[in-house]
């Protein structure tokens, strides 16, 4: 049986899910079998499964720096907020419907809790450790009754709480003290020490703080996480494109221009690209911020015809138009491709209120909204994609497909350059993807395409070339970087986290 151990937090965003990633992977370095879990995850950026089913993007991080291959067990419910109060539910890795915030907090989430307790029996079989991610507060008194995330299950497994605060954003020391007063006698008793996150500074100015944080709660300061910029670890939601550093222009030989959508989902897609030397990707949300970009990129959306209605009314559908005419080429992944057709049909209003509405156009294609959803990772080849007027070809890209709209087309137009080959583990010949003849705009519904090094290099380097510039060799292993990045994240927090402490009370369940 899994010795348990549980990170909730003051609020959304103190860092809950770096530190649950970096305990993961320092358990991992010590030769643990440890796995993350999470109860309920609310957000956009999902990711699909070796066997097809859905679940939170934050627990993929904490699975890859646990050396695991992600499973929908580690969050076996999902909400995916699709506007207006509501969400669709996704339960052990597959959508059950859609429901308002309200009638979820009012019993149906209890309900979905005998599913939280079987993903756990089965990691608790099979792992030595399970580290487990809150949600929010636990201090939410008007969710507390219906709370399946964070007291919930520590009460149930007997898990040893740390609460975590973010200092960088101010009132650290009355929210840890604020939360734990707000939490009932036995849950207090599980809360087995303080974390303070995300400090900037000379730690030792902090230690009156700490003296008083010990001696008003009777609580231990177990550690005090510096600030770290640049993690290079997926972020788990949108809210996190606030904290996302823009390079200065001036220092970028490239400009992307990604628009940033109210339903946005999956923005990860862009993240390989954002992160290379010669390239400035920025998130546009009006005409104002546009620029003159070399690319513009169309995001994932979990509510398609809305997204496509805003940038209709935001301006940002003439700019778009104007610039793919003025030479600009304009690539859309899953929603953004949808965008990318004549027509958005939502018969069933499986996701809006709408009808539908038109597209931008671009491709001969539409596409219709149905009630089922296709989830599968996927391996592709690309054929002689005419980017630009420069054929680009790779093999072994690989992703997932995550969408609920069947997509028709029309004519003999459009190219189709891309072929999945594999799709959850069977082989295949499906072909995938449009580009225009033109080679100017493209489309596809596979997430991750582009953390394919060479394929994101070659993409570039057209770019470049179409610049003046020269093009670059590709010199990246996105993956040797990910693993880079969780080394460095549990380097830093085994230094300022009491980690003999923390062994200590693993050691006595």
């Amino acid at each position: 049986m899994a010795n348990c151990i549980m990170m909730q937090g003051t609020s959304s965003h103190v860092g809950k899910s770096i530190l649950v990633t970096a305990l993961c992977r320092i358990l991992y370095q010590d030769g643990v079998h440890v796995v993350p879990f999470k109860a309920q995850n609310m957000a956009l950026n999902s990711y699909v499964t070796r066997d097809g089913k859905e679940m939170g993007r934050a627990q993929v991080a904490q699975a890859e720096a646990a050396g695991l291959e992600p499973m929908v067990e580690m969050n076996p419910v999902l909400l995916k907020p699709t506007g207006n109060a509501s969400s669709q539910i996704v339960v052990m890795g597959q959508p059950v419907g859609n429901m308002s915030a309200k009638d979820y907090h009012k019993g149906y989430s209890v309900k979905l809790f005998g599913h939280v307790k079987e993903a756990l029996a089965k990691l608790q079989d099979e792992y030595d450790t399970i580290v487990i991610e809150g949600a929010g507060s636990p201090a939410e008194v008007n969710l507390h009754d219906n709370d399946i995330v964070n007291m919930r299950v520590a009460k149930y497994l007997n898990a040893p709480v740390f609460l975590i605060a973010d200092i960088d954003r101010g009132g650290a020391l009355a929210s840890l003290v604020g939360t734990l007063e707000l939490l009932e006698d036995d849950e207090r008793d599980l809360v087995k020490g303080l974390i303070i996150n995300k400090f900037r500074g000379d730690v030792t100015l902090l230690k009156p703080a700490v003296d008083f944080l010990e001696k008003k709660t009777g609580k231990p300061v177990l550690g005090i996480i510096p600030h770290l910029d640049n993690l290079g670890i997926d972020d788990e939601d949108s809210v996190s494109l606030e904290d996302k550093p823009e390079k200065e222009k001036a220092q970028a030989d490239l400009h992307v221009a990604v628009m940033r959508t109210p339903k946005i989902s999956n923005f990860t897609d862009f993240d390989a690209i954002a992160s290379e030397k010669d390239v400035s990707l920025h998130y546009v949300t009006d005409v104002e911020n546009f620029g003159h970009p070399d690319l513009i990129m169309l995001p994932g959306s979990k509510n398609t015809t809305e997204d496509m209605l805003w940038l209709r009314s935001s301006g940002l559908e003439e700019k778009i138009r104007e610039a793919v005419e003025a030479g600009t080429p304009l690539i859309g992944i899953c929603g953004g491709y949808q965008m990318l057709g004549k027509e958005i049909r939502d018969p069933h209003h499986t996701e809006s209120e709408h009808d539908g509405t038109t597209g931008l156009g671009f491709l001969d294609m539409a596409t219709t909204f149905i009630e089922s959803k296709l989830t599968s990772q996927v391996t592709a080849d690309c054929h002689d994609w005419n980017f630009m007027g420069t054929k680009i070809s790779a093999k072994d890209l690989h992703g997932y497909e995550i969408h609920m709209g069947e997509t028709e087309f029309f004519g003999d137009k459009d190219e189709h350059p891309i072929t999945i080959t594999e799709r959850r583990g069977e082989k295949c010949a499906v072909e995938e993807g449009t580009s225009r003849a033109d080679g100017m705009v493209f489309g596809t519904y596979i997430h991750g395409i582009f953390d394919h090094d060479e394929f994101r290099r070659a993409m570039l380097n057209v770019l470049r070339v179409k610049k003046g510039l020269e093009p670059l060799e590709n010199t990246r292993s996105l993956f040797a970087e990910k693993q880079r990045a969780y080394d460095r994240l549990a380097e830093t927090v085994r230094a300022n986290l009491d980690m003999d402490k923390v062994r200590e009370i693993l050691a006595a369940q």
